[in-house]
C-alpha cells in the first residue's frame, strides 16, 4: 500500500488541537515560540510574523531538540510551547508532527498557516 502526502498531514494531525491565527498570536503574547520554517524567498515574497523565530525546515529538529548540540537558547525544555508556521499549514503539520517525536509534546501548528494569519489582519512585516 502506498501513503500519499494527504495521508501523512491526516495522522500528523490527528488528535492535534491546530490554534487558528488569533490563537496563535495570544500564545505568542503568553510565551509561546511561534516558529517560522518558511524558505527566505517565500518569507521575502509574502512577509513575516514579527516576535516569530526564524529556523528553515531543514534545521528544524536540531535547532528545538533540547539535548541537542545545535539547539538554539529558547529550546530549554520537553514543556515548550512551539507553534510552527509555513505559508498555509501543511508542511508545518509535517514539522510539528517530527518535533513531537523528539518528545516536544506541546508541539503543534498554525492552521492556515501565515496566509491565515494575514487575513485575520494580525502584526506581519
Amino acid at each position: 500500500m502506498v501513503t500519499t502526502i494527504d495521508d501523512l498531514v491526516e495522522r500528523a494531525r490527528e488528535g492535534v488541537h491546530r490554534p487558528r491565527a488569533r490563537e496563535a498570536y495570544q500564545a505568542q503574547l503568553d510565551g509561546a515560540l511561534l516558529v517560522d520554517i518558511r524558505p527566505a524567498a517565500q518569507r521575502a515574497a509574502e512577509g513575516e510574523i514579527p516576535g516569530s523565530l526564524i529556523i528553515e525546515r531543514n534545521v528544524l529538529e536540531w535547532r528545538l531538540d533540547p539535548t541537542g548540540s545545535h539547539r538554539i537558547p529558547e529550546a530549554s525544555g520537553y514543556d515548550i510551547e512551539v507553534i510552527v508556521v509555513c505559508s498555509e499549514g501543511y508542511a508545518s503539520s509535517l514539522a510539528a508532527a517530527s518535533l513531537r517525536e523528539l518528545g516536544l509534546h506541546r508541539a503543534t501548528d498554525l492552521d492556515g498557516g501565515f496566509v491565515g494569519w494575514a487575513a485575520a489582519g494580525l502584526p506581519t512585516r
